[in-house]
């Protein structure tokens, strides 16, 4: 069975595009009518005339120098407090800049993200010989077709912004004697560095995308083929890639992610973003599964395969919960600065996205999804998934955020903007690629398993 991209949907992804992009623009423009201290100093003062000042004052004291430093470069005790109050505004107006590239990052990794979840759901189907789900892999090859898009503009993003991101590429930072200089990031610079960071990205990229490539070429030559030698070869990748995976995910997740962050470590830390990923692919893949559905596709997919599309949309939020409170639990118990300053930082000016992605991604799918035949209504499984898309977009939100823009963080037009510019690239990236072959993969030689599939 074929499938075309409908004009309606190409003209929404274009029109989420262009809508995106012109969003984006006004975020940056808007960012930028701060350009001096005394910008923020007209700023504090509004935000302290209507109310805002107390938190601002308590980020003052947090980012301030310390007072010896202050004491050397200023000669009383009235110049120290106006170097404080200077460190103050240029941390302000710095964080300020940093929002409009902070909420395009957030948006561009969570869309690759979804692809790169699928990616290693795939991966894991044709390695353990799944009998259930090649009746999906049209569906899933799809998706991955962003892997390789989405991977590159978080690689441009954060070329681009350089500083605004990861303070580990502040000029001078790990210079002995420079003004910015850190003795922690100093101490990891011969991981952390922009050559490091984009030779790794490239080689993290390239692997995922030849895989990729490779096992969606032998799918499509296994339609016509006479033996089941193109399965064999797929299944050998994909056992191959699955090893590839889990050790550049890991690594992935510390150089796109907890770098942000540099003073800050979890050993947990990959685990927690692939779960994130993992879960976000396969509700990913339901929803667009239903959609075809619901369009007279995919007439083979019964609901018994949207039963278990749905159970691992629940089994996986609880995986991820259990990743969660392991992390947040052992360092909070433990209470060690440099790790407990993490949650801190969330809990003090993020508890709206912070609790509220812990209720999205765990309550909700809990008991949403617990009860079996929930899990076959359609329009229940979409419901579940739109909560636990959007909640680990606030997951990905709480990743970034804190550690640019502290607590000068909306969800206002340039995060909104953002999503919709990388969701209608998404769109049209998925929907272009799964009309290039038949939504069936004839050949597999689980497929007649697949399509009598019943639980």
């Amino acid at each position: 069975m074929e499938y075309k991209i409908s004009n309606r949907l190409r003209m929404g992804a274009i029109i989420m595009i262009v809508l995106g992009a012109l969003g984006v623009a006004y975020g940056f423009m808007d960012s930028h009518k701060y350009e001096t201290v005394k910008d923020v100093e007209t700023l504090l003062k509004s935000e302290a005339h209507h109310g805002g000042g107390h938190a601002e004052e308590a980020h003052g004291e947090s980012h301030s120098e310390p007072a010896s430093h202050v004491e050397e470069g200023h000669g009383d005790e009235a110049h120290a407090e106006e170097g404080h109050k200077m460190s103050h505004e240029e941390h302000v107006l710095h964080q300020i800049h940093n929002r409009p590239y902070s909420a395009l990052y957030v948006a561009a990794f969570f869309f690759f993200m979804i692809a790169l979840g699928v990616l290693a759901f795939y991966a894991i189907q044709y390695a353990s010989q799944a009998g259930w789900s090649p009746v999906l892999f049209r569906v899933m090859e799809g998706i991955t077709s962003y892997v390789l898009p989405g991977g590159l503009i978080v690689l441009t993003i954060a070329f681009f912004a350089d500083s605004h991101l990861f303070v580990w590429l502040k000029e001078g930072i790990t210079e002995v004697g420079h003004e910015n200089y850190d003795k922690l990031v100093a101490n990891k610079s011969s991981w952390l560095n922009k050559t490091g960071f984009f030779i790794r990205g490239a080689i993290f990229l390239g692997g995922w995308s030849l895989y990729r490539y490779f096992s969606r070429k032998f799918s499509i030559a296994q339609d016509s083929a006479d033996d089941n030698r193109n399965f064999k070869k797929n299944f050998r990748i994909s056992a191959a890639f699955l090893v590839f995976y889990i050790y550049t995910e890991s690594m992935m997740s510390w150089d796109w992610i907890m770098s942000v962050d540099p003073h800050w470590f979890s050993t947990l830390f990959g685990w927690y973003v692939f779960a994130s990923m993992f879960v976000s692919g396969i509700t990913v893949i339901a929803m667009v599964t239903i959609y075809l559905k619901s369009k007279g596709l995919l007439e083979f997919v019964n609901d018994s395969h949207i039963h278990d599309l749905a159970k691992f949309m629940f089994a996986i939020s609880i995986f991820w919960t259990y990743l969660w409170f392991s992390q947040f639990m052992l360092i909070w118990y433990a209470d060690i600065p440099e790790e407990v300053t993490y949650f801190v930082t969330r809990i003090e000016h993020y508890k709206l996205p912070f609790f509220g992605m812990l209720a999205m991604n765990f309550i909700f799918p809990l008991l949403l999804l617990m009860n079996s035949d929930y899990k076959r209504i359609n329009w229940f499984v979409i419901m579940a998934g739109i909560v636990i898309l959007c909640g680990h977009y606030l997951d990905v939100f709480n990743w970034i955020m804190p550690g640019t823009v502290v607590e000068r963080w909306y969800i206002g037009i340039p995060e909104i903007s953002s999503i919709l510019l990388f969701g209608g690239l998404f769109l049209l990236f998925v929907f272009t690629a799964l009309g290039k072959a038949p939504l069936l993969a004839k050949r597999n030689p689980f497929m007649k398993e697949s399509e009598h599939f019943h639980y």
